[in-house]
C-alpha cells in the first residue's frame, strides 16, 4: 500500500470517527449502526498495510473516546430497559407486606376501555 493511499484511508477513518462521535452525542443509534461496516472496512484495509504506528496514535485516542461514549450509551439503554420492565411488573401486580411482615400480592387490573361522557 502506498503512503498516499494509507494517508487517505487514515483521513477517511478520522472523519468517520468524528461523525460517529457526533452520532453518539446525539443518541442517533441508526447513524452509529451505519458507521460500523464502513469503519470495519477501513480498519481491515489499514491492517493490510505495514509500518504506520505513528500515524495511528491520533486514531487510537479517538477510538478509545468513542468506545467510552458507546459504553455509556449502552449502559443508559440497559437502565431504561430495566426501568421499563419494572413498570410492566408493577402494572401486573404489586407486592406489599402486612403488619406481621408477610408478603402479599395485589393483582393489577388493567382496564383497556375508554369511557365517553357527555
Amino acid at each position: 500500500m502506498s503512503k498516499s493511499t494509507e494517508t487517505e484511508i487514515i483521513t477517511q477513518l478520522d472523519t468517520l470517527l468524528e461523525a460517529e462521535r457526533e452520532a453518539l452525542l446525539r443518541g442517533d443509534l441508526q447513524a452509529i449502526a451505519d458507521t460500523v461496516a464502513q469503519k470495519e472496512q477501513l480498519i481491515d484495509t489499514l491492517n493490510e498495510g505495514a509500518d504506520r504506528q505513528a500515524d495511528l496514535s491520533g486514531l487510537h485516542h479517538k477510538l478509545q473516546r468513542n468506545q467510552a461514549l458507546l459504553d455509556g450509551a449502552l449502559q443508559g439503554i440497559r437502565a431504561v430497559a430495566a426501568r421499563m420492565a419494572a413498570y410492566r411488573r408493577i402494572r401486573r401486580s404489586m407486592d406489599t407486606y402486612d403488619s406481621q411482615g408477610r408478603k402479599q400480592t395485589i393483582p393489577g387490573d388493567v382496564s383497556r376501555k375508554v369511557e365517553k361522557r357527555a
